[in-house]
């Protein structure tokens, strides 16, 4: 390091500052990027031995001042860390494209060479990690009061201009048409978008003529600060009249540039501020790590993907959160009245597993018979959803949701005895749903194996299909696990869509748009039209995870053999279905152990469903509001301690169970 300052010291002014700029900062990177505690002993090294060699601190003053006065700065400022104005999907194919051919760095702009002096790809981590104190030390000794005040105003002017840049794009940003759709009140003359640029304006010719002349009193940014408060105020309103109509990646997209363009806004006015120091009050440094991580992730698909889907994943699990509630019994009348949509769903697919082995009967070409398949779940959950039945592991997507939210309103740190006593609602509510699917699955699935054999004189199907049908329940020698998995991943991506879809119809208006169709209202009535319209408002989202999710459930197995893959689906009602209709087809003559493995194997495939749904519903659900799966951890205990204390609640309603507020829909 002591070489390196003197090469720095002994540079020649028309030499490039930014080898040895990028030499000095390897020298103080430490050889993991976590190990913050070497880096800091590596940065106060080189703070002690530019406190005791004067040439050294100058030297290195000198290459910084060089480098910023030789390059335009204001794009470094401006575009590094912040999203552009390109979409999303733009910006997605960009980064990959740069991923695999980097672009061109230019000698003439600092956001270039800053690339090249930080340039290993984790740098980000030990500068975002090192304390302000020990930067602070490390500015301190480069003695910047040796100085005339008059050489930082080359770098002042880029600062200025990059105000007014920013300031206008917050403007255009402010103003664009999606968010004043959303929230018309954006665009009124009193707007703060409609001002800032204006007051910008003043602000940086102030500053400008009081560089020029030191007699002149520049204007403070104080004004600037209350406009960009008023602008902050906006997007929150923003942001909640979109959680009530809806968001789109578009929105969301609009709602974060904003409020990168405004936290740059305000680190640049604070860096301008003469009254106080950003060194000291870390305003630099804070500004130099985000620059830093901005650079060095500059490729990043992942950044821009989760940064600008995290609105819409909170709208989406909010949505299937409010549908939650619906699977949520409070009392023992709701338990009870689960039990009865259950036992509806239940009957059902006992009718569409006939359906369903009618069909591969038919030994349709592959395709079509992936579409029967599918069409056959998907008709078949749309048909239960209308009826208002239930199917038992669509719960697990929406239930999760319920449970995020209310750990998300507790700051993370939510009251474990209430959680616990949410849980355990849930728990017994999912007990009753899947008896109640199973216990109407089976007979129903028996009398239709019965009466068909009774007027046709044959099963179902013959012996060799409902020997195949007993061994897919076969836990150890099939993979009916791994298949009920993939059934568990299906379950948790129809609870998004339908999630997905309920947001739709609202920033879409689609309800109010079907009311509005002069055909439908001559075709049904107005008042049938706004009945339909009521309906698909409430009820698209259902429908559509519903439908999704048979095609989902249809279409796997025709795709695992088209591409030689074990893939499959195996679903706890269906499997109970499909075990009547073998126990019928082999007159009943069945090995006992062949029962209690096929029992054993539709109670794994059972939990199978429930875990892997439950599990990502959660995730996502935590995810989307900023939550990690460690702050549901707490929960554990307090459940065990809730289950060794009253077991029962976990699957019966106490007699005194009163529904809670809220939770009501």
């Amino acid at each position: 390091m002591d070489q390196l300052l003197q090469n720095l010291a002994a540079r020649q002014s028309t030499d490039s500052p930014v080898p040895p700029l990028a030499g000095l900062l390897a020298a103080a990177r430490p050889e993991d990027a976590g190990d913050f505690v070497q880096a800091t002993s590596n940065l106060r090294a080189l703070t002690y031995l530019l406190s005791r060699h004067a040439d050294y601190r100058a030297g290195l003053r000198r290459a910084i001042l060089d480098l910023l006065g030789n390059t335009r700065q204001v794009q470094l400022y401006t575009d590094t860390g912040l999203l552009s104005n390109e979409p999303f999907s733009t910006a997605i194919k960009r980064r990959i494209g740069e991923r695999l051919l980097p672009p061109a760095r230019s000698a003439h702009h600092l956001a270039d060479q800053f690339g090249l002096i930080f340039n290993h790809p984790e740098d980000y981590r030990w500068v975002g990690s090192v304390a302000q104190a020990v930067w602070l030390e490390l500015w301190q000794a480069l003695a910047w009061d040796e100085l005339p005040p008059a050489a930082a105003n080359p770098v002042r002017l880029q600062l200025l201009e990059a105000v007014q840049v920013l300031t206008a794009r917050i403007t255009a940003i402010g103003l664009e048409p999606e968010l004043v759709r959303v929230y018309p009140d954006i665009e009124r003359f009193e707007s703060p978008f409609l001002h800032l640029a204006s007051e910008a304006m003043r602000y940086v010719e102030s500053a400008r003529h009081a560089m020029v002349d030191p007699a002149c009193q520049p204007e403070d940014e104080k004004h600037m600060l209350v406009l960009l408060e008023q602008c902050e105020q906006l997007i929150a309103r923003l942001r909640k009249v979109a959680h009530e109509r809806g968001v789109s990646v578009g929105l969301t997209y609009h709602l974060i540039r904003l409020s990168q363009h405004i936290g740059r806004l305000r680190t640049l006015l604070a860096l301008l501020d003469t009254d106080s120091s950003p060194a000291a009050n870390g305003t630099l440094f804070g500004l130099l790590a985000e620059l830093v991580r901005a650079d060095n992730r500059r490729f990043s698909v992942r950044d821009v993907f989760t940064s600008n889907t995290e609105m819409l994943a909170r709208q989406v699990t909010e949505h299937a959160g409010r549908h939650g509630e619906h699977y949520i019994a409070e009392d023992r009348k709701q338990w009870k009245d689960m039990a009865s949509a259950a036992l509806g769903a239940g009957v059902i697919v006992g009718f569409m597993a006939l359906i369903k082995l009618l069909l591969a009967k038919l030994h349709l070409p592959l395709i079509w018979e992936a579409l029967a398949f599918g069409l056959n779940y998907a008709l078949g959950f749309m048909l239960v959803h209308v009826l208002h039945f239930t199917i038992a592991t669509k719960q697990p997507a929406m239930t999760a949701a319920r449970i995020a939210a209310v750990i998300h309103e507790s700051g993370g740190k939510p009251d474990t005895r209430q959680l616990a006593e949410l849980v355990a609602k849930v728990i017994r509510t999912q007990f009753i749903a899947i008896v109640g699917n199973v216990m109407a699955a089976i007979p129903v699935a028996w009398l239709i194996a019965v009466c068909w054999q009774s007027f046709t004189g044959a099963p179902v199907v013959n012996t060799e299909k409902a020997a195949h049908l007993l061994a897919d329940l076969d836990p150890l020698h099939s993979l009916a696990i791994f298949h009920a998995a993939i059934a568990g991943v299906y379950l948790f991506l129809a609870g998004l869509i339908a999630g997905y879809y309920d947001n739709l119809a609202i920033y879409r208006q689609i309800p109010q748009r079907l009311a509005a169709l002069p055909w439908l209202n001559r075709l049904l009535g107005a008042a049938r039209t706004q009945r339909l319209a009521h309906y698909v408002e409430h009820n698209l989202g259902g429908l559509a995870g519903n439908f999704y999710f048979g095609l989902f459930l249809g279409v796997t197995g025709t795709i695992g053999f088209l591409l030689g893959l074990p893939l499959d689906i195996r679903h706890i009602t269906f499997s109970s279905a499909y075990l009547s209709y073998a126990a019928v087809s082999y007159d009943y003559l069945i090995p006992l152990n062949v029962v209690l493995w096929s029992v054993a194997g539709v109670l794994l495939i059972g939990m199978t469903n429930l875990l892997v749904s439950f599990t990502l519903a959660l995730w996502v659900a935590l995810r989307s509001r900023k939550l990690k799966g460690t702050d549901a951890l707490p929960l554990l205990p307090a459940l065990a301690r809730r289950f060794w204390q009253k077991p029962k609640d976990f699957f019966i309603p106490p007699k005194d169970a009163v529904q809670d507020p809220s939770t009501t829909p």
